[in-house]
């Protein structure tokens, strides 16, 4: 309600003199580079905010005096409430266009940080990351958009190199930054890294994201109200899938709790896009326009590109979760070790990222992305054959292994995936197929917490024990072969990009 308020509030800009057609004309060719900066740094602020927290969670936990499971909640709440808000952005773009929907989304993410920090309760900092997950959501939806508006068909690959650069550098450094934080002040300085990056994407969206909506028209005000309804199931399917799985890793397999919670997350998903049909065929009835527009499913590739990005999603944020765990917790490495161990395989990301962008425009989608699961999967593998006496070294490779992996697929996956949508369809596009990622990586961050606490369970230790180091590592590594079978099974679904409208 907030948020809503906040936008529908007086613009104080001159609504002529910030249309994209008026800023293009005052600072001419270089202002899509200015645009696209402005809003990078913004999205930089929201992966950051998503992926550092997790170096911080054993000391968080400890603070609080909480078990990993209700501490793994701020990692959590953050991606449902990401992951539902981003059905949220076209209709935000349309009603309140870019600078506006932009702007407000930046100032709840700073206030969530600070909020965040400055909490002395931990359904205070629950709170706070739930704010910045809803004001993520929006966000990062938008980069994907002014990239098929704006850029030409011959430089979208290089836009999105340039993009996809700069974000990843924000989770590169992060967590080396983090964690030197996190035992130099402990976990409430991880909250406040994402002030400066917000503050300077407020700064420059001032000044160069347009007031107008996609497409270059105005704002409508007076269009298709919010679907309430469509987000509300969306919401409570999400909520009850998470808790569903949390129920799992808690009471075990037979828990009927559990699996009532499941059963009511898939009648909550049918139920949803039973709606959204109903809206799609027959808006003018009920004056709303559907949450998720389902005609971009009608395209081979963006489904299969939704599919992959799904299993893809799951797999990315569950070994996000699972990395420092395992070193912090397997390996026994301070949370500052940690961060710095992560640090060369992020920098090779960023560089892999930066020559992949420019090879999306040439080399067909499903070649790198079948490329970079393949590697991802392979890294997986290799992290299982490590021990308590391996090499920090060995451990290094394998994670840069990964993010090679990752580099090819990420500048790739959506450009292929919305190149065949009509103009008309690509806010929606980006949004759902960001709305597919963040959902299976809320999914894969539950399962991959489940998978080591069956595994940890069957060699008879616990995160918690100080001995049986053996057993312990060895339930990562199970841990990490489950991730590989979820690359795989992604490979299967990437190789149906085959397409000539993703060639």
């Amino acid at each position: 309600m907030v948020l809503l308020w906040a936008l529908s509030a007086p613009l104080r800009v001159s609504t002529q003199t910030a249309t994209l057609a008026a800023l293009q004309q005052r600072y001419g060719e270089r202002y899509r580079w200015l645009l696209l900066m402005s809003v990078m740094l913004g999205t930089m602020a929201s992966i950051m905010s998503s992926t550092i927290i997790n170096v911080a969670i054993p000391d968080m936990g400890q603070h609080f005096l909480m078990s990993p499971t209700r501490a793994q909640w701020v990692s959590s709440g953050f991606m449902v409430a990401m992951t539902v808000s981003m059905l949220t952005t076209p209709w935000l773009l349309a009603r309140f266009g870019y600078r506006r929907t932009y702007s407000v989304s930046m100032w709840v993410l700073l206030l969530g940080g600070i909020g965040g920090g400055l909490a002395n309760d931990f359904n205070w900092v629950l709170t706070a990351r739930v704010a910045e997950g809803l004001a993520a959501g929006v966000v990062q939806p938008i980069p994907a958009i002014i990239i098929l508006r704006v850029f030409g068909a011959g430089e979208q690959g290089r836009a999105g190199s340039f993009f996809g650069t700069g974000v990843v550098l924000a989770p590169a450094v992060g967590p080396s930054i983090g964690g030197l934080l996190v035992d130099a002040f402990g976990w409430r300085s991880i909250f406040f890294m994402v002030v400066p990056l917000a503050m300077a994407s407020l700064w420059m969206a001032r000044k160069y994201v347009p007031t107008t909506a996609p497409g270059g028209q105005a704002p409508n005000r007076q269009g298709a109200g919010l679907d309430a309804i469509g987000l509300l199931l969306a919401t409570a399917s999400t909520l009850c899938l998470l808790n569903g799985l949390v129920s799992l890793r808690e009471a075990g397999w037979q828990a009927a709790h559990a699996w009532s919670l499941l059963a009511a997350a898939a009648v909550g998903l049918v139920t949803f896009v039973l709606w959204q049909h109903r809206l799609l065929h027959r808006p003018l009835a009920s004056g709303l326009a559907p949450l998720m527009n389902l005609s971009v499913f009608r395209h081979r590739a963006f489904a299969m590109g939704s599919l992959v990005a799904f299993i893809y999603g799951a797999g990315l944020f569950g070994s996000t979760y699972l990395l420092p765990l395992y070193m912090q917790q397997g390996m026994g490495w301070s949370a500052s070790y940690t961060g710095t161990a992560l640090l060369p395989a992020g920098l090779m990301l960023a560089l892999t990222i930066a020559l992949t962008g420019r090879l999306s425009d040439r080399k067909p989608t499903y070649v790198l992305v079948c490329s970079g699961l393949a590697l991802l999967a392979a890294s997986f593998v290799l992290m299982a054959t490590l021990h308590v006496h391996s090499s920090i070294w060995w451990l290094t490779v394998w994670v840069i292994m990964g993010r090679v992996g990752l580099g090819l697929i990420l500048p790739s996956l959506n450009s292929g995936s919305l190149r065949g949508l009509a103009h008309g369809l690509i806010p929606q596009g980006s949004s759902v197929i960001n709305f597919m990622r963040m959902l299976g990586g809320a999914s894969g961050v539950s399962l991959c917490a489940i998978v080591l606490q069956w595994r940890l369970a069957e060699h008879g230790v616990s995160l918690a024990s100080n001995n049986q180091a053996v057993l312990r590592l060895q339930a990562f590594n199970e841990t990490f072969v489950f991730l590989a079978a979820l690359m795989a099974l992604a490979m299967l679904a990437a190789w149906q990009l085959k397409t000539p409208k993703t060639d």
